[in-house]
């Protein structure tokens, strides 16, 4: 039996820059984080007591004996393309899926490394993320951007820079002070509607407006929001008007972006005195983030008191294999 733990991630600045449409062109920068709220993959073969060769436990149960007859498009993909059979697998999560902070390519990460696993195969962080990519935006034909694969597999708060080649992740070399400060200084809280990235990111691309200029602003204040970070002679709360500067910007990609409601809830939040903030993901509902001065963060979350509020604390390890027996197993002939 295998079991793997992935985290989240939190996206502050550069969403967007790190399509493939985009970036091949333009060039990409994403400033994220990874942060203390997880997914966990528990894979193993399943015993030949059953008339159902393949059993999975997510949202739903299915129960098959025929790969192609799995209903989750990631799973089918992911057995299929590394040849996985009779096996039961179980997917479980700190936070709701569809809310903003990439559980779907959690998932695909963390089904990725445990199916190697119960190979008895070692695939390093970046295999997982190029394989989840892959996997996600090609097989599953799902629409969206390669951060949300990246950041869940090498964790850690990194610079990801997008480029005609592929990609780089470099890690942000903080004080420790200064990023528990960041850390004590952001808040969350859960808006309560969830979505598909990819149905978002659809809904957007119908305007097809052209999001090169704001896209471009958006990738320039990865270079300022990173220079706030690492010298520690520039006001910390800096990133917190960031934040709400690139918010607006990322307003203008898509109408599906934001909600009236999402814009009155931040709306609050500002008004009760945090610097900034965002929604998490790629819009429409979720997670939203403020950046908060400790003296006003009563009020905000007084402001915010209609929503959960969700306390966490940023995180380095990425996706591990945190159980790990092996197991006879030999195919059917």
């Amino acid at each position: 039996m295998i079991i793997t733990k992935t985290p989240f991630r939190m996206s502050f600045f550069g969403g967007g820059t790190d399509m493939e449409s985009f970036f091949r062109e333009n060039g990409g920068a994403v400033l994220s984080t990874t942060f203390d709220k997880y997914c966990y993959v528990n894979v193993r073969h399943l015993p030949r007591f059953f008339d159902y060769s393949t059993e999975l436990s997510y949202s739903k149960t299915e129960r098959v004996t025929n790969i192609d007859d799995i209903q989750h498009p990631a799973i089918r993909n992911a057995m299929k393309m590394l040849d996985m059979h009779e096996i039961r697998l179980t997917y479980e999560a700190d936070l709701p899926a569809r809310s903003g902070l990439g559980t779907s390519s959690s998932f695909a990460v963390g089904m990725l490394n445990a199916f190697y696993a119960l190979k008895g195969k070692y695939a390093d962080k970046k295999k997982l993320a190029d394989e989840a990519i892959y996997l996600e935006r090609n097989l599953c034909q799902e629409a969206g951007g390669w951060q949300d694969q990246i950041a869940a597999s090498f964790g850690g708060f990194n610079r990801i820079n997008f480029n005609a080649d592929g990609y780089e992740v470099l890690p942000v070399i903080i004080s420790p002070d200064r990023k528990k400060q960041l850390n004590k200084n952001l808040m969350m809280f859960f808006t309560g509607f969830t979505r598909f990235s990819s149905d978002v990111q659809k809904a957007n691309a119908v305007g097809k407006q052209d999001k090169t200029a704001q896209l471009k602003e958006m990738l320039a204040l990865v270079d300022d929001a990173e220079r706030v970070l690492t010298d520690k002679n520039t006001d910390l709360d800096d990133f917190g008007r960031m934040l709400d500067h690139t918010w607006k910007l990322k307003r203008q990609t898509g109408s599906a972006v934001s909600t009236n409601s999402i814009d009155d809830l931040y709306a609050k939040g500002m008004a009760a005195g945090a610097l900034g903030g965002k929604l998490l993901g790629a819009g429409g509902g979720g997670f939203l983030v403020f950046y908060v001065q400790p003296d006003h963060q009563d009020a905000v979350r007084w402001a915010m008191r209609d929503l959960m509020y969700i306390p966490f604390e940023f995180e380095d390890g990425g996706t591990r294999v945190i159980h790990y027996t092996p197991e006879m197993y030999e195919p059917k002939n």
